[in-house]
């Protein structure tokens, strides 16, 4: 009995011990799970304050740059204020005369206008308002020292008074005016003259074919309509070159013109008084024709960069 009491100790002591065993090693992975779950939220934690160090780091490198720009700025302001009081100062200066300088600035710039509209647009009424408006501009100014500037423009304007209209538009309106009075195929003068000649002509006429004995006379009917067509395309052409201040293109597509004259009509007075109507427009000017042009301006500028 002894023995088996022993035996029976020793297997209720070595299962006692095993229990404590898996316990202990339970507790321990445990604990080994807990410290792996705290390094990862500490690995975790840290990669967040990375983060957020490198935002920190951007943004103060953005604050840096933002501080410089503005610093630029007001470096830039403060050199436009001082500028801006460098010219206010220069204006209220007396013996510079700021309102005389102010108005010789507004003359000048309608000289430039006016010289402009007339070079370039071709507006001879805006070049005229606009050298008007400088020569009020210049009555205001008291210095004698203008007085020969003054003058200058007087006869710069005389002369804008003595070149009466434009020589485009004259001669755009002429062309017009000539192109109204070109009558279509239908109604030229050989289809309408007929109608005056006595019965037994028109009876004969059915029998007997009256040709123009000028070969380069257009007859037939398709013949004359494109010449026609092709007529009035010249004129629209020479529009174009007279639109353009084109001399040269002008002449060239009026001479065109003329030779379709002559082959839609045959020679007669009023072919005749057509053909002399075109030669007169070939001659007409398309330039304005001044030479004065921009002299007060000139006139200015030295007289100006001189004092």
């Amino acid at each position: 009995m002894f023995w088996l009491l022993a035996l029976l100790l020793l297997v209720v002591l070595g299962w006692r011990g095993w229990g404590w065993w898996l316990a202990r090693q339970s507790h321990l992975a445990a604990d080994a799970r807990a410290d792996a779950e705290q390094w990862r939220a500490l690995d975790a934690r840290i990669d967040a304050l990375r983060r957020d160090q490198r935002a920190q780091a951007q943004r103060i490198a953005q604050a840096d740059a933002t501080n410089r720009v503005l610093r630029d700025e007001v470096l830039g302001l403060g050199q436009r204020a001082a500028l801006l009081q460098d010219s206010v100062d220069k204006l209220a200066d007396p013996t510079r005369h700021g309102v005389q300088a102010l108005r010789l600035d507004e003359v000048e710039l309608l000289l430039t206008l006016g010289g402009q509209r007339l070079q370039v647009a071709g507006d001879l009424d805006g070049a005229r308002r606009a050298y008007a408006l400088a020569a009020g501009v210049l009555d205001g100014i008291d210095d004698p020292a203008w007085l020969d500037l003054r003058q200058a423009l007087v006869q710069e304007r005389a002369a804008l008074d003595a070149l009466g209209a434009d020589p485009k538009s004259v001669a755009l309106a002429r062309i017009d005016a000539f192109a109204a009075t070109l009558a279509p195929p239908s109604a030229l003068p050989e289809d309408t003259r007929d109608a005056a000649l006595p019965w037994w002509r028109r009876a004969f006429a059915r029998i007997v074919e009256v040709r123009p004995s000028h070969r380069d006379i257009a007859v037939a009917p398709d013949d004359r309509a494109a010449g026609y067509a092709a007529l009035q395309l010249e004129l629209t052409l020479a529009r174009s070159a007279g639109e353009r201040r084109d001399s040269d293109a002008w002449r060239s597509a009026l001479e065109r013109a003329d030779g379709w004259l002559a082959r839609l009509w045959p020679p007669s007075p009023a072919a005749q008084r057509q053909r002399a109507q075109l030669k007169a427009l070939q001659s007409l000017p398309l330039q304005l024709a001044l030479p004065t042009l921009g002299s007060t301006l000139q006139q200015l500028q030295s007289m100006r960069a001189a004092r």
